[in-house]
């Protein structure tokens, strides 16, 4: 995970150094997290505002840029206009959305896979972000028990054996429809307190079976997900799981479980691990600060000798740099920093003397010394 150039990396931070990931380089240390955008056809799939939206954040200089999570079926989706991947209309919108980003920017491309299980069947954010009922459209939540996530009343289906088994194969399906789509880089959503992060934690799974109770019986389902993904991804392409690493509550999941969970992930080919943390509870405490995060990425990266990238409210360039720099972790992610600054990366290569892609047709908006112009993407 060195950059490729230790002497150019000490001239303009760390954060501009590029890093391999198994067949693929990424130009820098910053991406773009997944941010839902709620703008899908109720169908699930992507829009005229997909190919605005990430285009403008490929076009910010950032190494990897995220479409939002993407549901592997149709109740897997939080929202009627969630983004899915579990049809062939589905699969040729995504492939011309990222075909399209591609055209302008030499960003990569990465989308994460998800099922929101019990935090499911919700109206929009600007509409009240309020539970959607059956009587209005709304659908039936997929859970590990019959413990409903707090304010929620929609009808639970705790989930059997077939029925877990049948969303391993989701979770494959629509890992090979991310590949034919023509994805770099694939993510598995393990965190928030959705349906795979939900069988993780004890504050939901009360199951007594062979996917509840112990660590190992609890993570038995989210390590099935991840196998059958990597075995459906093509092995030149990395592939990596966003995880809570604590659920901020006594007796939930915490980082000793994370440390135990990268470390079987790394067994079955994982290569990165995104360190987030809590939405199994909103009795959660958590004490919120710049980088408040970070500290988990550097604990799995120590311990489970995994690559990470670290979230949560890194905005300052220079603390982002000192992340990489640090060893705490190998990239950083932004998410409602980069929806409000899209030009967030240019300003950070000005600030510490980076080297960033930016388009020709933006150059006289600018400091040309520290930005690499495109004329190569030109076709």
């Amino acid at each position: 995970m060195k950059p490729t150039s230790e002497a150019g990396a000490a001239a303009e931070g760390l954060l501009f150094s590029s890093i391999a990931l198994r067949g693929l380089e990424l130009e820098n240390r910053i991406v773009y997290s997944p941010m839902g955008q709620y703008m899908a056809n109720r169908d699930g799939s992507a829009t005229e505002w997909h190919k605005i939206h990430l285009g403008t954040m490929a076009l910010s200089g950032v190494g990897l840029v995220f479409t939002e999570a993407a549901a592997v079926s149709a109740l897997g989706r939080d929202a009627p206009t969630s983004l899915g991947l579990f049809t062939d209309a589905h699969e040729e919108a995504l492939a011309g959305v990222v075909e399209t980003c591609r055209r302008y920017a030499p960003a990569k491309h990465a989308i994460q896979l998800w099922h929101a299980g019990r935090k499911g069947s919700m109206d929009i954010p600007w509409h009240g972000w309020r539970q959607l009922p059956p009587e209005e459209g709304g659908w039936l939540l997929s859970a590990p028990s019959p413990v409903g996530f707090p304010g929620r009343t929609n009808p639970l289906k705790v989930l059997d054996k077939d029925d877990i088994g049948e969303i391993v194969q989701q979770f494959a399906r629509s890992a090979t429809r991310a590949a034919r789509a023509s994805y770099d880089l694939l993510e598995i959503h393990c965190a928030h307190g959705y349906l795979l992060h939900s069988f993780l934690s004890p504050v939901s799974n009360r199951r007594e079976d062979e996917f509840g109770g112990s660590r190992e019986n609890r993570m038995r389902f989210p390590l099935a997900v991840f196998e059958a993904a990597r075995k459906a991804w093509p092995a030149d392409r990395p592939m990596g799981v966003r995880v809570s690493a604590t659920d901020w509550i006594d007796g939930g999941w915490d980082i000793e479980d994370t440390i135990a969970f990268a470390t079987r992930l790394k067994a079955l080919g994982c290569d990165y691990v995104t360190a987030s943390s809590g939405g199994s509870d909103p009795s959660q405490k958590i004490r919120m600060f710049a980088g408040y995060q970070v500290d988990f990425a550097a604990e799995i990266r120590r311990r489970a000798d995994l690559p990470t990238m670290a979230v949560g409210l890194i905005t300052d360039p220079g603390h982002a740099d000192y992340v990489v720099r640090s060893g705490k972790a190998d990239m950083v992610a932004l998410g409602r920093g980069l929806l409000r600054e899209p030009r967030w990366p240019w300003h950070a290569a000005e600030m510490l003397g980076g080297s960033i892609h930016h388009p020709d047709q933006f150059m006289r908006g600018g400091k040309t010394t520290v930005w690499q112009y495109s004329s190569a993407l030109k076709r």
